[in-house]
C-alpha cells in the first residue's frame, strides 16, 4: 500500500488526479475500521490532514462554507448555534474520541444510509462542493448518494466542502428564522449505528419544511411528500400548537417515505413507525422553537 501525504489543496488535488484508486483519509475513523478487519485494501490512502483549508469554516453571504475536514466536536462547539440540526447529530456520533477525528465530509465519503451527518443536511438543503484538477462543482446533497455506500463522486474528485444556511445572521445576530431539530433511534443511547433517524427544518421566513430520513432506504432520503403537506398546514402565524391531526398525517407521510429492510438492528415495519414517532417529536419541538421566537 502507497501511502501520500500532501500538505496543500493543489497537492491533494494532483495526488487524486494521479491515483483516481486512492482512499482519501481524513479522521480515519470508517476507513481505518475497515482497514483494521481487512475489509478493504486500497492500493493508495492520501492522508488529508496537513491540509489546511478543509479544517477551516466561513460565511459566504449567508451560506456557512464548512471544510471537509471540521470534526464533529467543533461543529458542536463552534457551529451549534448556527447549523443547530447537524450539531445535534454530531453529538450523537460515537464518543468523544470519534467526535474529535471524525468529520461531516467523511461521513458524506462513505456514504452510508445510516451516516448521522446525512439527514440534517437534507432537511437543510445542502450542498456539497466536489473539486479536482478538472475544477469544482457543487451537488445538492439530495444528489449526492448513489446507493449504499456509492455516491456521485468521480474517481479523480475530493469533496472540498459542505454549503449550508444557517439559521441566522452572519455572525449569530437576529432572530433564528429556522428551526431544526434532530432525532434519532439506536439499540442503546450512545456509541451506536442508528436504527433510524429523522432531521427537520422549519423555515419561518420562507415558509417551507425540510426533511431528512437515516438509516431506513438504500440511502438517505427527503419526505418530499410531507414537505408539501406540512408547508401548507401549518399556520405559520399563529403561536397555537400543532394541530394532532396535523402532527399524524405529516407522521405517517414520512413513514411512507421511507423503503427500510429487516436487519440485525430493526424491522422494516418497526423503522417504520419509529420513524413516525421521530417526525412527530420533532415537528413538535421545532414549532415549539419557532413560537418562542415570536413570542
Amino acid at each position: 500500500m502507497d501511502f501520500r501525504q500532501p500538505s496543500t489543496w493543489d497537492e491533494a488535488l494532483a495526488a487524486k488526479a494521479d491515483h483516481p484508486e486512492a482512499t482519501p483519509i481524513a479522521g480515519g475513523t470508517d476507513v481505518m475500521v475497515e482497514l483494521n478487519f481487512d475489509r478493504r485494501r486500497p492500493p493508495v490512502l492520501l492522508d488529508l490532514t496537513r491540509v489546511a483549508p478543509l479544517t477551516e469554516w466561513a460565511f459566504d453571504g449567508e451560506v456557512l462554507r464548512v471544510g471537509a475536514g471540521v470534526p464533529y466536536s467543533r461543529i458542536i462547539d463552534e457551529l451549534g448555534g448556527l447549523l443547530p440540526g447537524l450539531a445535534m447529530a454530531a453529538r450523537t456520533v460515537g464518543s468523544p474520541q470519534i467526535r474529535n477525528r471524525g468529520t461531516v465530509g467523511g461521513n458524506l465519503g462513505s456514504a452510508s444510509p445510516a451516516g448521522d451527518a446525512h439527514p440534517p443536511l437534507l432537511a437543510a438543503g445542502a450542498e456539497v462542493e466536489l473539486a479536482s484538477v478538472r475544477g469544482v462543482r457543487r451537488v445538492p446533497v439530495a444528489e449526492f448518494f448513489a446507493g449504499p455506500k456509492r455516491s456521485v463522486l468521480e474517481p479523480d474528485e475530493l469533496i472540498a466542502a459542505v454549503r449550508v444556511r444557517a439559521v441566522t445572521t452572519p455572525g449569530g445576530a437576529g432572530v433564528p428564522r429556522v428551526a431544526e431539530q434532530f432525532a434519532k433511534i439506536g439499540t442503546r443511547n450512545a456509541m451506536v449505528i442508528a436504527v433510524c433517524s429523522f432531521a427537520l427544518a422549519l423555515d419561518a421566513s420562507r415558509r417551507t419544511v425540510g426533511t431528512g430520513i437515516g438509516s431506513a432506504a438504500p440511502t438517505p432520503v427527503r419526505a418530499t411528500a410531507a414537505e408539501a403537506f406540512l408547508a401548507e398546514a401549518l399556520d405559520w402565524t399563529s403561536r397555537d400548537p400543532v394541530p394532532p391531526a396535523v402532527a399524524t398525517e405529516f407522521g405517517r407521510l414520512v413513514a411512507e417515505a421511507a423503503a427500510p429492510i429487516d436487519d440485525v438492528r430493526g424491522t422494516a415495519a418497526y423503522r417504520r413507525h419509529a420513524l413516525s414517532v421521530l417526525a412527530r417529536r420533532t415537528l413538535g419541538w421545532a414549532w415549539a422553537d419557532l413560537t418562542t421566537e415570536r413570542s
